[in-house]
């Protein structure tokens, strides 16, 4: 009986083993081009972190620009 458990689980095995093999070969392959792109800098992202970095100066600048405003009319409101 367990012979023939065995026998039938042979073809499962077999196929699990094949997957198992091509991830190993795989596995450099796969590591070193996360290793690029981790190192590379696409020009999308390039571009959405140059936007990022104009969006904060806005901000910034209409932070500053408000302040300026406020502490201008308090300078000319005594009140």
């Amino acid at each position: 009986m367990r012979k023939l458990l065995v026998l039938l689980m042979l073809p499962l095995l077999s196929g699990c083993l094949v997957r198992t093999a091509a991830d190993v070969v795989t596995l450099p392959v796969k590591a070193a081009s996360a290793g690029v792109d981790a190192v590379t800098t696409s020009q999308s992202e390039a571009d959405e972190k140059r936007g990022r970095v104009l969006r904060k100066e806005e901000e910034r600048r209409g932070r500053e620009a408000r302040q300026a405003e406020k502490r201008a009319a308090e300078a000319t409101n005594p009140y």
